[in-house]
This record gives C-alpha cells, structure tokens and sequence, in this order.
C-alpha cells in the first residue's frame, strides 16, 4: 500500500490502533501500539521513538533511535475484537536521519543494493519445520536441571493409549489419523493466505510432533519479513488449539531436528542467471554463487546457525549437513541441487545448513554475500574441493562445517571481509553476544554428564 491508501483505510475502516512491529537483534519481532490519534501522514516521516538498547541494538548510553514504519508491509489482523493495522519497520538513527547501522532490516536491503551490478532480484523459497508440542516444561536452578515435552502425537505415549502413532522418525508426508496436527496446519496456513504469504505447501515431517510449511518463491526482504511473520501465526494458531510451537533447531534427543532449508536463485533483466548448460543445467555464475558461499559456510553459520541447540541438529544421520559441498538430490550435502527441477526458469540451490533461530535479515544477507564473492571472484566449486559428492557425506569429512556455536564465531572473526555492508562494530557485536550465550550453557551442568561421570 501507499501512505495515502493506508490513511483513507484507517479512516474509512474506523481503525482505532495501528501495530509498529520491529526485529531485535536476535531476530524476535517486537512492537508497540499507536492509538490513531496519534498516528497520521508524520508517522511515516519522523517515525516513533524507542531505547534500542532493549533490542539489542545499542549501548544504554547512545540507544535513543525512531523506528518507521514501511508502508509496503501494511495487513489488517485482529486482536481479540480489535482490527489492528500491522506495520514493520525499519530502524533510524536519530542524529543522522540514516538507516541505523545495527538494524538488521536495513543492513538486508543495503546488501541487496550493493549487487544491483550483478543481480536485479534475489529470490528465497524458505521451507519452515517446526514441532507443536501440547506441554513443555524446563528449569535450570542448582538443585534442578531438567526439561519436560509431551504430545498426544508422542511416540513415548504409544504404550499408555490404544490409538494411532507414528514412530520414532517415520513421520515423513503421514496422513490423519497418524498426522494428528493437519487441523491446526490448515488453519495456520489459511491464515498466512489472508496476509498474502504466498505458501507452496504443508505436511508433516520425520519427527513425531514435527511439521513443515514451505513458501513459493517471494524476493529475499519479504522472505526475511515472511520468516516472522510464520512465526508469529504459527504460535498464535496453536494457542487457540492450546498448543506450543518451537522452532528449536533440536528439541527432541534422538530424533530429527528443525531446519530452515533456503532455496534461493536471481535475476537479472528479467532472467534467472542461475540457468545455464553447465554442471547440472546450472550457469557459471551459479557454480561460482555455490563456490562463495561454500567457502565462507563455516562464517556465514555464525549468522545461519547462531544458537548452541543448532549445532545439536547438525549430525550425522538426521538429513543434516556436516560438511561444505554440493551434491544432486543429495540432502546430506550443505547444497543440494534439486533434480526434479527442470524448468529453467525454476533452476535453483537450496542451502540446508541454516535454521530458524537465526535473525532472518542477518541471515540471508550474509548468504546473498558470500554467494556474491564466489561471482566476483569467480570461484569454481569443483576446483575448490567443494564436489560435486557423491554418496553419503556423513562418512565423509571433506570440508567439515563447525559444530559448535564458538567455533562458528572463530570462523567469523577470521573470514568477515566478504561481508562487505556489515559494519565491523556490528560483527564484533554478534560475536561478543554469541560467545556469551555460549559460554553461559557450557557453565551449566548436563544431566547426561550425571549419567557418565557422577560416580568417578
């Protein structure tokens, strides 16, 4: 929408409250509420004024900074039996007028235009899985380390109830009655639809309690808004059916994790240039994209993959990746080239190393980036040891990707230079916030350290 069809919607709809949405620094939305007396035209010029030190975006001593709404993301949703105009924004500094460096929406538009050169549009088709839980409880004190999920979905529930279940990782496309969360998928989807989130589809995954919802390809800002905006649905969904959604990249031991698999191509005059009648129909510039971001996997991951859980999917024998090379229909490479695709305008990567507890801006564009420096150099895959593999990855270790938050910030702290938008107080900051959150887990004992080491 433009800001006049929004200011003749408030007023023709006698809306009284419009919603200012805005991305932390970790990657969680929040927000504050305007009345509409105290919202018009000047909104969308001088903006609201917020401390950014609670987002994580600056020192409690500067953190004076306005958010602004982006007319473009404008969607009607109710609250209760209010109708509630929904903006997101973007984060400006208050002395210069300019996009705030530490905003992570602004530093993804920003890296978008730094590739004009090479690419008019990049396009994201993100696949969301995630478990729906019906309890989960968890508490670390002294005396108390422990964590409690049950579902009536439960695999470990198959012996107290004489009903359907799917078993341990063979959840994979089941149907009802095995698939006891179909209900609450269709309403989330159908409520995505109302807000024009284009999904492709939705099914359940190997994981008991485990589902996906994929996107059809949208342009890699409204990928990065959609990624909240999933979020945010899914968890309002299943609290009307009295559930719980995680996006957790590893809530259940022993069985399969949640990813956020990325298929990803771009554009240019109109064309996907990552077409070509090279290796696997892909172009030169594809290969090298590949090549860029396969060589970097390890420093992006400290973006993609930033939370100590990530690193408890990324293992052998749950289709996950542990090693930076590209395959065909291969999903236990770091690229998979899908072989079913065979229509050039659909020819596409999918990077399956990334997860949803990533700040979806910072993500992406660190990506996009990396890609782009395989283009600007023009790396080739197949010279730099990256594939193409064949066979099973895991029993492999070629190009070992980082298994562990601490070693992923190590990589980007060395390798940040083709980051070429990021400002380096910025990834200096990432760092500092991550080996934090790392080191705090490590100080804290594990009930399975009970089990090895209690008695020696």
């Amino acid at each position: 929408m433009e800001i006049k069809e929004i200011l003749e919607l408030v007023e023709r709809e006698k809306i009284n409250l419009i919603d200012l949405k805005v991305v932390d620094i970790l990657g969680k939305w929040r927000h504050v509420t305007l009345a509409r007396t105290n919202f018009s035209e000047k909104t969308f010029y001088d903006g609201v004024g917020f401390d950014a030190s609670n987002l994580g975006y600056a020192k409690v001593t500067n953190s004076d900074m306005i958010m602004i709404p982006d007319p473009s993301t404008a969607m009607i949703e109710y609250i209760g039996d209010d109708k509630v105009l929904s903006m997101i924004c973007d984060v400006y500094d208050v002395e210069t007028g300019e996009p705030s460096l530490h905003d992570p929406r602004s530093l993804l538009k920003k890296s978008l235009e730094s590739i004009s050169d090479i690419a008019d549009k990049v396009y994201f088709g993100p696949e969301y899985e995630f478990h729906i839980f019906k309890d989960v409880r968890y508490t670390v004190e002294s005396n108390d380390i422990s964590v409690y999920i049950d579902s009536d979905e439960g695999f470990w529930n198959s012996f107290d109830k004489g009903e359907y279940f799917i078993g341990r990782k063979k959840g994979y496309h089941r149907i009802p009655p095995f698939d006891t969360l179909m209900e609450v998928r269709n309403k989330i989807v159908n409520e995505l639809l109302k807000y024009g989130v284009p999904v492709k589809y939705h099914h359940h995954e190997v994981g008991t309690c485990q589902v996906e919802i994929e996107l059809s390809f949208v342009d890699a800002l409204k990928a990065a808004d959609y990624t909240l905006l999933v979020k945010y649905i899914a968890r309002k969904v299943a609290k009307e059916y009295g559930l719980i959604v995680t996006f957790m990249p590893k809530p259940l031991y022993n069985e399969a994790g949640n990813g956020m698999h990325v298929h990803q191509f771009m554009v240019k005059n109109e064309k996907n240039i990552f077409a070509g009648n090279k290796l696997y129909g892909l172009s030169e510039i594809a290969l090298s994209y590949i090549a860029g971001l396969l060589k970097h996997a390890g420093s992006v991951m400290a973006f993609s993959n930033p939370s100590t859980n990530s690193y408890r999917r990324l293992v052998p024998g749950f289709e996950a990746p542990t090693n930076a090379v590209f395959a065909l229909a291969n999903r236990t490479a770091a690229i998979r080239i899908p072989a079913y695709v065979k229509d050039d305008k659909k020819r596409r990567i999918e990077f399956r190393t990334i997860d949803a507890s990533c700040n979806p801006y910072l993500a992406f564009a660190a990506m996009i980036l990396a890609g782009i420096d395989g283009i600007r150099k023009s790396l080739d895959p197949t010279q730099e040891g990256f594939g193409p593999f064949e066979g099973d990855a895991y029993n492999e270790n070629i190009k070992p990707l980082p298994t562990s938050l601490d070693a992923a910030c190590n990589e980007l702290r060395k390798d940040n230079e083709y980051l070429t938008v990021f400002p380096k107080e910025l990834i200096n900051h990432w760092i500092r916030i991550k080996l934090s959150e790392s080191r705090e887990i490590m100080s804290i004992p594990h009930p399975k350290e009970f089990e090895n080491y209690f008695d020696v």
